[in-house]
């Protein structure tokens, strides 16, 4: 035991750190994007885990083709909010259950991808021949372009989600029933909600593929999960922190924090040298633990309670 430990390198891990961070700010731009069908329309969204790889394969693609970056990523968002749209019709329009929707439109894009990508499981994209806004060769530049834009996406939110149609989208997901009351067309907002969602993972699905500098057809594998150990992470520090002082513009930003975080262990558990088959585990059972953190507090604050009251009796 002495041996391994002695084996691991320190500045190796503090080498590594960055490139997690960087990739941390890609996940948790994603995380935004799950955050609002997870949180805002209480949907469990599969489509993601095939849209992060349609916005990685178009602009991967249309780089190739010779479009620029930027503009190859904002076609990436339509075509990530055209897979949301055909979730929700599914969805709405048809009766089909939102999680069969999303596995629905998820195994569709499979598929999708393959031709998008010229039948090809991945396709390369230079830095050397293509400007790239993002790259693991430039990780200091990676990190603040990745920043911007997340706080871009998170002040844009902040901003969208308190006007009038914002506030239906939230609406929708807090109480159906009284949103329809009210005369909310529900029925648009979960179209209009899973459209965001998926093109906004769509975006970081395009950066992803430029960072790495290859989009694959498996490179949305295990999305899902990602983006709701950041989302999850993010609220229990959050809430842990600032307690009742949080507000959405700071719910958003630790949603970020949370992407950064989760990718930080990542990078700690490779540092260390465990199978990395055995990832995925690891990815379970820190959501796993993160789920619980809030029941745990909630189950011990009501039995505090419960025998504050008792103690009160026995006084009395």
């Amino acid at each position: 035991m002495g041996e391994y430990f002695a084996s691991l390198s320190f500045l190796k891990l503090l080498r590594n750190m960055p490139g997690g961070i960087s990739q941390g700010l890609v996940w948790g731009i994603m995380a935004l994007g799950i955050y609002v069908t997870f949180r805002l329309l209480d949907v469990a969204d599969l489509t993601v885990d095939g849209s992060f790889t349609t916005g990685g394969a178009v602009t991967v693609m249309l780089i190739l083709a010779g479009w620029p970056a930027w503009a190859a990523l904002l076609i990436a968002i339509l075509a990530g909010m055209l897979a949301g749209f055909c979730t929700g019709m599914l969805h709405t329009k048809l009766g089909i259950p939102a999680i069969l929707a999303g596995i629905l439109t998820q195994f569709a894009l499979y598929s999708i991808n393959l031709h998008i990508m010229g039948m090809a499981a991945n396709k390369a994209v230079s830095v050397d021949k293509y400007h790239l806004l993002i790259s693991s060769r430039n990780v200091p530049l990676a990190i603040l372009t990745s920043a911007v834009l997340a706080i871009a996406l998170i002040s844009l939110f902040y901003w969208y989600f308190g006007t009038e149609q914002g506030s239906a989208l939230r609406a929708t997901g807090n109480n159906p029933a009284m949103s329809r009351a009210l005369g909310i067309n529900i029925d648009n907002m979960k179209v209009l909600g899973l459209s965001i969602s998926n093109g906004v993972v769509a975006l970081a699905g395009g950066l992803m593929s430029q960072y790495q500098g290859f989009a694959d057809i498996n490179m949305g594998r295990g999305a899902i999960v990602i983006g709701l150990a950041a989302v999850i992470i993010g609220e229990v520090i959050g809430n842990a922190l600032l307690k009742k002082y949080i507000n959405f513009y700071f719910t958003l930003s630790f949603t970020v924090i949370g992407g950064i975080i989760y990718y930080l262990v990542v990078v700690i558990v490779l540092w260390l040298r465990l199978n990395s088959n055995d990832l995925k585990l690891f990815t379970a059972i820190v959501v796993a633990l993160f789920l619980a953190v809030p029941y745990l507090r909630s189950q011990r604050i009501s039995s505090f309670a419960k025998f504050k009251q008792k103690g009160a009796k026995n006084n009395a």
